[in-house]
C-alpha cells in the first residue's frame, strides 16, 4: 500500500525532508517549480569560478551537519583564514580580535574595554540563553557591558554569525546561542554549496524519491486533513501528508483559507535580508588580507577562495555583504566596493565577473525578542490541518540559517511519514 508524502520545494530543506521521509518508508514525490533543484543553496559556475547565492558558510557541530551526516552527504572545505584579518572603522584598520594575541594587540578597544569584552566572552558559556530570549540584544548588552565600543564589538560578531543587523529587535538569547555555535567551527566549502545540493539530491533519489522539476504547486486541497496538491497545469497529486518546504509567502499562496496561526504568514515574520556583491578576479592583489568586518557599518568582505576551491589557479573569489537589518539596500553596492578596496586594493583591474544581489533573503524569519526568540518561530505541525507540515529556516526552535532548516526538515519528516502510513491504513 502506498503512503504518499508530497514535499513542496526542492531546496536543501525540501531534499532533506524528502530523503528522510522516504527512508522512513513513505512513497515520496518532491515538487520543484524551477528547472533544477537547490534553491538558494545552488551555485553557479561562471568562467571557472563558483558563485554561491551570496556568502555562504557551514556551521559545524549543529543540526545541519548532523542531518547531512545522517544522509551521507559529504563535503570538503576549510575554516576562514584569520591571519591578517581586520576590522574597518571609517578608513582606519584595526587588527581583528579573534584570539588572545590579536585581542591584546588590537587598537580597536582601549585597555579597559578589552578587559570587559574578554570577561564577557569568558562568561558566555554560563549565560542562561533561555532567560533572555524575550530581551533584545541591545537591551541586554546595555546591562552587561559598560563600554560602548565593547558593545559595538559584540554586535559586529553577532552580525557575522547571524546575518542580522537589527540588534534593537533580535533576541539576546538567540544571539548568544548563535555566537556559541560559531565557536565550534565554520567552513567555506569546496565547489560551493552546490556540493551539498548534489549530495542531498543523490540521497533523496537513492531513497526512492521521485523528483519533479518545473512543477509548480498551485494549491493544497484540504479539509480537516490534506487531500491533494494541485499543480498550476491542473494536475492533482493525491497526498496522505504534505510538507511545505518553501517560504512563508509561498505557503500563503498554497492555502485556500486561513488555517491555524496567522492568515498571512509572510506578514507576521521579519525576514533577514542582506546585500551581496561577489567578484571573480584573475589575480589576488593582497593575499595577506583574507577578511574584513565593518566596525561602524554592518559590512563584511572575505576572500572565500583562500579557504575553499572556488576559483581557478591564480584567481580569486571575493564575497562582500551588507547586513541590511531594517535598512534599505540603497547605496549598498558602493559601500561594498569600498570594502573590497580596503581588503584588496587594485582589485578593479582584475575583475573577470561580478554579481550584485541587492536584497537576498538570508533567512525567512528573524529571531526577534518580541516573539520569544527561536522558541517563537512556528512549529512543523502548527497549521492545524492533519497531515500538513512546514519546514524551513523560519520553522522550529533549533538554530538559525541552515541549522534551522535541516532541523525542521528532520522534524517534518518524523511527522509526515507516520501520518502517511496512518492515513493509508485508515
Amino acid at each position: 500500500m502506498s503512503h504518499r508524502v508530497v514535499v513542496i520545494g526542492g531546496g536543501l530543506v525540501g531534499l532533506a525532508t524528502a530523503a528522510l521521509s522516504a527512508r522512513a518508508g513513505a512513497d515520496v514525490v518532491l515538487l520543484e517549480k524551477a528547472s533544477t533543484v537547490g534553491g538558494r543553496a545552488a551555485s553557479q559556475a561562471t568562467k571557472g569560478y563558483v558563485f554561491n547565492e551570496g556568502a555562504h558558510a557551514l556551521y559545524v557541530g549543529g543540526p545541519a551537519t548532523e542531518v547531512l551526516r545522517e544522509l551521507g552527504v559529504a563535503w570538503k572545505g576549510a575554516a576562514p583564514k584569520l591571519a591578517g584579518a581586520f576590522a574597518l572603522e571609517g578608513s582606519v584598520r584595526h587588527r581583528l580580535p579573534v584570539g588572545i594575541g590579536s585581542f591584546a594587540s588590537t587598537s580597536l578597544l582601549a585597555p579597559r574595554a578589552k578587559v570587559e569584552a574578554a570577561r564577557w566572552v569568558a562568561r558566555l558559556g554560563g549565560v542562561d540563553a533561555a532567560a533572555i530570549d524575550g530581551v533584545t540584544l541591545d537591551a541586554w548588552l546595555d546591562r552587561v557591558l559598560v563600554s560602548p565600543r565593547a558593545r559595538a564589538l559584540v554586535r559586529m560578531f553577532v552580525r557575522l554569525t547571524s546575518f542580522d543587523a537589527a540588534s534593537s529587535r533580535m533576541s539576546a538569547g538567540a544571539a548568544v546561542r548563535q555566537f556559541r555555535r560559531s565557536t565550534k567551527g565554520v567552513r567555506y566549502l569546496d565547489g560551493g554549496w552546490q556540493s551539498l545540493v548534489d549530495g542531498a539530491r543523490a540521497a533523496a533519489e537513492g531513497a526512492g524519491v521521485r523528483i519533479l522539476t518545473a512543477a509548480t504547486a498551485a494549491r493544497i486541497e484540504h479539509g480537516e486533513a490534506v487531500g491533494r496538491v494541485r499543480l498550476d497545469d491542473g494536475t492533482r497529486i493525491a497526498a496522505d501528508a504534505v510538507v511545505v518546504a518553501t517560504s512563508p509567502g509561498a505557503l500563503d499562496r498554497l492555502l485556500d483559507h486561513a488555517v491555524a496561526g496567522p492568515a498571512r504568514w509572510a506578514e507576521t515574520l521579519r525576514p533577514v535580508r542582506v546585500a551581496c556583491l561577489d567578484v571573480a578576479l584573475d589575480a589576488v592583489p593582497e593575499p595577506r588580507s583574507p577578511l574584513a568586518l565593518g566596525f561602524d557599518t554592518p559590512t563584511y568582505v572575505s576572500l572565500h577562495s583562500a579557504s575553499a576551491r572556488l576559483a581557478p589557479e591564480g584567481g580569486a573569489l571575493v564575497c562582500a555583504m551588507k547586513y541590511l537589518g531594517e535598512g534599505s539596500a540603497e547605496g549598498a553596492q558602493a559601500e561594498l566596493e569600498a570594502m573590497i578596496d580596503a581588503l584588496q586594493p587594485g582589485w578593479r583591474d582584475h575583475v573577470v565577473h561580478a554579481r550584485m544581489l541587492p536584497t537576498m533573503v538570508a533567512s525567512h524569519a528573524a529571531a526577534d525578542a518580541a516573539s520569544g526568540g527561536l522558541r517563537g518561530r512556528p512549529r512543523s505541525e502548527q497549521l492545524g490541518v492533519r497531515g500538513l507540515y512546514i519546514a524551513g529556516d523560519w520553522v522550529g526552535p533549533h538554530g538559525m540559517l541552515l541549522d534551522a532548516g535541516l532541523a525542521s526538515a528532520r522534524a517534518a519528516a518524523t511527522l509526515a511519514a507516520p501520518e502517511a502510513r496512518r492515513a493509508s491504513a485508515g
